[in-house]
This record gives structure tokens, sequence and C-alpha cells, in this order.
């Protein structure tokens, strides 16, 4: 394989390690992978029709008549609530002459009609009514009826998957939601989401959320509320997950008092603490036995409590550790006490472009009613926060360089085992050592 060893031969199923655990050598991945279209093509075809995707949230589609649709590149899936109160989910697709029939999201559907011709399918996906029906002969119902994918939740999150053979959703998850059960996923509404259209591939957006190796580089700000070095991380079949510390200095900083805690939690993530921490300020008094994390977490107890939520269950770890959900192939959640993040990249017209999908879900208080969140595509200029902007202002610099042809691999530590094990799983739907491009043997 000219130096490359399929990432298959790496450490797979559960591993349990701090960050940067050893590796023989290090892990090679072929950089034509992130910038072929052959590979892309293999990808379009081997595996994003075979894998359970993040579509939305339950808050887009909680009522019957909600629709919303979800692409993934050239795949279309109309998602709605039907009369009788259940999800379902069909390939956006015509059965007369392929015309797409929904777009975008929306409320009150009572059927779901081809805007070209008037075909029209009832909530369940069952045939209802053909126009000018006579001149077709005999048409059997069932067999036009719409193409069923398979649709099912974790916590406030809405799945999809094409294949209606796959395992079913708990069980592609792993362990995923037994580790997450801390949190009550299902207290969680989405406030808002976002779209992104970013300049490379989609798995080097999905790689950009897969370690904390490059905090230390893009995200100074951040080191002195982190400790980006002592990340437990753990590595199922598929998935994986990073629990990282925050309200504590990284180790690699000679300042880590308290003031440098503080200010640096304030500038990367102020807002947890409500709207007064915009711009740093002292560090309040501790009290006898209490650390800069716990004022960081009480002062985010008493912010959820304005908005009728009470954090009072949850202990100073609970609310400053980042639980960090890799789920393969392309979606990041971000799980904390009080609001959870969840990151999606999906591929875009060609191996250099992507999109970027983020939803931001907040505890819910208790008797809150159900709201439609606020879905809005951004403008490139648009900032989403000081540490999201500097993961996007990376990635267009970085597909650059992934084109150069001097560079021929990736050459991964033990430290980014959550981006190598996503490497290994694409590897066993588009094929172990299936390179395009440049010949790798």
């Amino acid at each position: 394989m000219d130096g490359t060893r399929p990432v298959a031969a790496e450490q797979g199923g559960a591993v349990r390690a701090a960050a940067g655990p050893p590796v023989a050598v290090p892990v090679r991945v072929p950089a034509s992978r992130y910038t072929s279209a052959a590979f892309a093509a293999l990808e379009a075809e081997r595996m994003w029709p075979r894998v359970w995707q993040v579509a939305c949230t339950l808050d887009h589609v909680r009522q019957p008549g909600d629709f919303y649709e979800y692409r993934c590149g050239r795949l279309s899936v109309i998602i709605v609530r039907a009369d009788d109160g259940a999800l379902r989910a069909f390939q956006n697709v015509c059965m007369h002459r392929g015309n797409t029939i929904c777009e975008g999201s929306g409320s009150g559907l009572s059927e779901l009609r081809c805007p070209y011709h008037r075909w029209a399918w009832d909530l369940t996906g069952a045939l209802r009514e053909v126009p000018s029906r006579k001149g077709f002969g005999v048409l059997d119902n069932d067999e036009l009826a719409l193409v069923a994918v398979q649709v099912d939740a974790w916590g406030p999150l809405v799945f999809v998957n094409l294949d209606t053979s796959a395992a079913p959703l708990h069980q592609y998850l792993e362990g995923v939601p037994s580790d997450s059960a801390w949190a009550h996923l299902d207290e969680f509404q989405c406030s808002f989401t976002t779209l992104s259209q970013v300049a490379s591939n989609w798995k080097v957006v999905a790689d950009g959320f897969s370690e904390t190796y490059h905090v230390q580089g893009i995200h100074p700000e951040m080191l002195a509320s982190i400790d980006d070095v002592n990340t437990e991380q753990h590595v199922w079949d598929h998935h994986s997950v990073s629990h990282q510390r925050y309200g504590i200095a990284s180790p690699r900083l000679r300042d880590r008092s308290d003031q440098a805690v503080w200010d640096s939690f304030i500038v990367t993530q102020g807002e947890r603490m409500g709207p007064a921490f915009k711009s740093v300020c002292p560090v309040p008094a501790l009290a006898e036995g209490e650390t800069i994390r716990d004022v960081i977490a009480e002062r985010i107890r008493q912010h959820q409590a304005t908005r009728g939520v009470d954090l009072a269950g949850y202990d100073t770890d609970g609310l400053l550790r980042l639980s960090q959900y890799n789920l393969f192939p392309n979606t990041t959640v971000l799980v904390w006490g009080d609001m959870v993040n969840v990151l999606t990249s999906r591929p875009g017209p060609s191996p250099d472009e992507a999109e970027l999908t983020m939803f931001l879900l907040y505890r819910a208080p208790d008797g809150a009613p159900p709201a439609k969140p606020f879905d809005v595509a951004l403008p490139a200029e648009a900032s989403l926060g000081v540490v999201i902007d500097q993961d996007l202002g990376m990635l267009k610099r970085f597909q650059r360089g992934l084109h150069q042809p001097g560079f021929t691999h990736l050459t991964l530590s033990g430290e980014e085992i959550r981006i190598i094990n996503m490497q290994r799983v694409l590897e066993t739907y588009v094929g172990a050592g299936v390179e395009s491009g440049a010949e790798t043997r």
C-alpha cells in the first residue's frame, strides 16, 4: 500500500484512553478521500443511503401536518407528522415522473401533493389521487405508494435512514444513549438552526469537531478554561465520545490563575452565565472551599433560573464537563447540563464544498409549550461566536492544502483517535483500500 495501512487495522471496539494514547506508528489516511470526485461518488453510492443521519429535531415536526425536508447531497427525504400522530419519512420523489414533492419545512399539510401534475398521497404515503386517472389504464395504488424511509428519534433529534433493512436506530447508536442518560436529553427544546456553506470537504468539517489537539493552535482564548490534554475518550464501533473538563486551565499554560480561567470562560462561553458576562471583569470572591469552577457553575444555574429552569440537580462537573459525541458519519453532539449543540456536515456539489447545519437546544422550563425552531441560512460573513468562527475560518485553508501534489496522506496520532475511527468505519462502507485519483498501491 506504499506506506499506507488500512485504518481498519487500527484499534476498533471499546477503547478507553486519555488524549494521545500511543500508537506504534502514525496512522496514514490518503488525502484523495477528501478531494476525489470518484471517492465522493462511492460515498454517495455505498455509504450515505445506508447510514442513520440527523435530519431535524422533534420540535420541527411535533404537530400533525408538520413537515421537514432533509437533504444530503442528491438525497432528499420528507419527514412528516401524520394525522395519527406517527412520525413518518419518505423519499422525496413523485412516483409519476420523479419530480420533487416538497421543499423546505412548514405546517398544516393534509396531503403530499406533487406541484407538477398534482398526484397526491396521504400522510401515510398511500396514493390518494391521480388526475385524469383513466388515461393510465390500470394503476396499482400499492405499487405507487411513496417509498418509505426509516425514521426514529434519540432525545430531541430525528434521524433518517434510506435503508429499510438497516438495524434500528437504538442499535446503531451503540452505547451513546446510556452514556448521555445523565443529561435527560428529552428535556431539551430546539431554539434555532443555522445553515452555512463551507469551502471544504464534509469530512474536513467533521474532523474539526473530532479532536482537541487543535485547541492550542486556533483557540488560544480557550486554553485557560479547558483541560485539552487530559481528555478522556471512548470509542465504540461506529461512534465515539470525549469528556472534556472546562473551568480549568490547560496544563500547557503557565498562568492558570482563577482570573485567567474566569476571563477565558467569559470570552468563549460567557453567554452561558447570562447577558451580564459579555466582557471580562474581576473574578468574584470565592467562599471557603469553593473553586472557580464552582463559581462559574453557580452563575450558569442562576442564569437558567431566570428562564424557569432548575439546575439544582446538576453539580459543578455536570455543568462544566462537555460530553462530545461523534456520531458516524457526520454529526457532533455537544452535551452540557444546560444546553446541547448539534453540528452536522453534509456533502456539497463538489468534494471541495459542504454544508454545515447547527442546532442549538436549551433545557426547557417545566410546562413550556412546544415552539417551532427559527431556521436561518447564514451569509458567509455571519459570525457564530469566537470559537466556531475560528473553526470555520480554517476550513478553506485546509481544503486548499489537501490538493497540493506533495501531500499524499494525512498523518494521525493516537490523540486523533476519533478521526481514525471515523475513517475505519468509512472503509467498511466504501471498501478498505479503495482510493481514487493517484494509485495508492
